[in-house]
C-alpha cells in the first residue's frame, strides 16, 4: 500500500508533549494517531496531508476502563476488542457492548480505538448511536485544561467535531444505573462493512427512552419524536411499535450511495427500530437474550 503524502512521525511519552507537538506549527498540520484504521486510509487515498503524526498509542493517560465518580470511564485508546471483553462495559454499558460486537473484523477491533470512532465522525461510526443513548459525555485535554464535551454536541457534520485543533480526547464517561436497550446495525453483507444504517435504543426503570440512528443523516442522531413517543411505556404494545416505526422514518435523513438506496435504508430504520424496541423492553423484564445478539438475523423475542 503506498501512501501519497510525505510526514514526520513521534511518538510523545506523555499527555503533555503530545499537546505541544499538536499545537505547534508544522508544515501541513499535525495529526493525532491512535489505532489508524481510518486515518491510515485516508493517508492512501490522499484525503489527508498531514506533515507531523503524532502516535498516542503510548499514553497511559489515555488507556483503561474503570469506574470513576459513579461513572463508566472509557480512556480515549479503549479498544473495540477491549470494550467488548471488558466486564464493566458489560455490566454498565451492555448497548455499546453489543455495537462493539458489530465493528468491521476481529483485527480491525483489536486496533480501533473509541476515541479514534468519535474523531473519525464519518456518519456510519458504530459508536455514536450508542454514545448518544447513553448520554456520553466527551473529555478533551487541551494546553489549557481539560474540557468537557456532551455526545449530542460532539458531532457536527460529517468528519467534523467540536474538538478544537491540538485538543485531544482523553476518554469518555457514561451515566450508570439500571436499564437495557439494544443496538442493531444493517449491512450488505456478513463479515467486515460499514453500516448501511444502525440504531441504538435505551430504556430504564422509568420507562424513558432514548433512541439514536447512526448512517441516515450527516451525523449520528437522536430520535427525540420516537423517544416521546414511547415514555413511560417500559413494554410498548405491537401497535404503539408501528407507530413508532414509522415515525422513526421521518426522523432519518438517508442519501443513496454504493451501500444502499435513500428509500431502502429509511424502511430498514423503521424495521429495526421496532425490533430494537421489542428486545430492550424484553431485556429490561429479564426475558430477553443476551447482548450480542444480531437482530436482524435472529429476531427478538
Amino acid at each position: 500500500m503506498s501512501i501519497a503524502c510525505e510526514f514526520d512521525y513521534a511518538k510523545p511519552a506523555t499527555l503533555k508533549a503530545a499537546l505541544g507537538m499538536l499545537a505547534g506549527p508544522v508544515r501541513g498540520g499535525a495529526a493525532p494517531l491512535a489505532g489508524g484504521t481510518d486515518l491510515v486510509a485516508w493517508l492512501r487515498d490522499g484525503a489527508v496531508s498531514p506533515g507531523l503524526l503524532v502516535d498516542l498509542k503510548g499514553l497511559a493517560e489515555l488507556r483503561g476502563i474503570r469506574l470513576k465518580a459513579n461513572k463508566l470511564w472509557l480512556g480515549a485508546n479503549a479498544t473495540f476488542a477491549e470494550i467488548l471483553e471488558s466486564p464493566l462495559v458489560r455490566r454498565h454499558a451492555p448497548i455499546l457492548a453489543e455495537a462493539a460486537g458489530l465493528v468491521a473484523s476481529v483485527g480491525v477491533r483489536n486496533r480501533a480505538t473509541v476515541g479514534g470512532n468519535i474523531c473519525s465522525a464519518v456518519p456510519c461510526c458504530d459508536s455514536g448511536p450508542a454514545l448518544l443513548v447513553y448520554a456520553a459525555a466527551i473529555h478533551v485535554a487541551t494546553r489549557q485544561g481539560t474540557k468537557t464535551i456532551a455526545a449530542n454536541k460532539w458531532f457536527l457534520g460529517p468528519r467534523r467535531t467540536a474538538l478544537a485543533k491540538g485538543g485531544i480526547v482523553a476518554g469518555i464517561s457514561i451515566p450508570i444505573g439500571r436499564h437495557a436497550g439494544a443496538f442493531a446495525k444493517l449491512k450488505r453483507y456478513r463479515g467486515e462493512d460499514l453500516a448501511q444504517a444502525s440504531v441504538a435504543v435505551r430504556v430504564d426503570a422509568r420507562g424513558i427512552w432514548r433512541v439514536a440512528y447512526g448512517s441516515v443523516a450527516p451525523t449520528p442522531i437522536r430520535g427525540p419524536k420516537v423517544e416521546r413517543l414511547l415514555r413511560g411505556g417500559k413494554t410498548p404494545p405491537a401497535d404503539l411499535r408501528r407507530q413508532a416505526a414509522a415515525l422513526a422514518q421521518t426522523e432519518v435523513a438517508p442519501i443513496t450511495d454504493i451501500r444502499g438506496s435513500l428509500d431502502y435504508r429509511r424502511l430498514m430504520v423503521g424495521v429495526m427500530l421496532d425490533r430494537a424496541v421489542r428486545l430492550a423492553a424484553a431485556r429490561l423484564a429479564g426475558r430477553g437474550p443476551d447482548y450480542g445478539l444480531n437482530i436482524l438475523e435472529e429476531d427478538a423475542p
